[in-house]
């Protein structure tokens, strides 16, 4: 088992590099061995399989990815960890590193230099901070089988939620049109250094072959899932007349009730299926 866990080790390492936990960053790094063994044993990985993982840290993921993978690179913002990751990764010649920030680079790029046209994975211990943009940038990217990532419990709760309760939101319709989640392990935050003030969870997102809702336009889908969402205490039929005028109150009403669905329902009651088949008849008044 690798040392990168041990707290001693660690403060060690960090004191030799002269390296600050950056709060600007959001950095927490793993201190529990169980919590990467886990992640790695569940982030549909074999030795055919290349990762790209997000923020390596000190590389306590990276080290278990890349005894499983046949490539890993990673991507990091902070310019103080390559020399630290030069030191803890010197046994894996599978391992690179591309500087830089994964809301900016070319992930389609990085993917295409590295790896070709083989199975591709990602893998990520996400800063909070921007857990939801880089979630959908991994998912945008259109290149991944799956993307397995640690966030805030909240956060992960919201993606694996389901209609009618109070985590289901527009989020959550979102990467379950394009994925399908799990929740694959729950993480405590006395497993990090400095302990986050907030327990983290590990969900993986196998990516679909096809969206899990056929629609007859996408853009419009999400305006409408945008919409039932922005005042959740209003009745859906006044979300849908305020983002789409030509739809009146009256004629979403309808809408629902021909959905088999109450004309005064709110939009967080809605499955992802019955938001697609909303999206489709709204489709159909603004087009004629």
């Amino acid at each position: 088992m690798s040392k990168l866990c041990e707290i001693g080790y660690i403060k060690e390492l960090l004191r030799r590099h002269g390296f600050g936990f950056s709060k600007a960053l959001g950095q927490n790094f793993l201190c529990a061995p169980h919590v990467p063994v886990t992640i790695a044993e569940n982030a549909n990985i074999d030795s055919e399989t290349s990762v790209i993982e997000v923020g390596p840290g000190i590389g306590t993921l990276s080290y278990e990815l890349c005894s499983r993978a046949k490539q890993v690179v990673a991507i990091e913002l902070d310019k103080r960890l390559p020399d630290i990751l030069k030191e803890t990764m010197a046994e894996y010649d599978n391992f690179s590193i591309v500087q830089g920030d994964v809301l900016k680079v070319d992930i389609n790029e990085i993917v295409r230099e590295n790896f070709g046209d083989g199975k591709v994975v990602a893998c990520a211990n996400l800063p909070y901070y921007i857990t939801t943009p880089a979630i959908s940038a991994l998912i945008e990217a259109g290149c991944f089988k799956s993307i397995t990532v640690m966030v805030q419990r909240e956060v992960a709760k919201r993606i694996c939620s389901k209609e009618n309760t109070a985590d289901y939101g527009a989020f959550t319709v979102y990467v379950n049109y394009y994925t399908k989640p799990k929740i694959v392990l729950d993480v405590p935050a006395g497993c990090f250094i400095p302990a986050p003030k907030v327990d983290s969870a590990v969900v993986r997102m196998d990516i679909l072959d096809e969206p899990s809702v056929k629609v007859r336009d996408e853009k419009l889908f999400f305006q409408v899932v945008k919409a039932a969402f922005a005042q959740r205490r209003k009745q859906l039929v006044n979300c849908i007349n305020m983002a789409f005028p030509a739809v009146s109150k009256d004629m979403c009403g309808k809408m629902l009730t021909e959905m088999g669905l109450s004309a005064t329902i709110r939009g967080e009651a809605l499955s992802v299926e019955q938001l697609g088949q909303l999206s489709d008849k709204i489709y159909e008044v603004i087009n004629g």
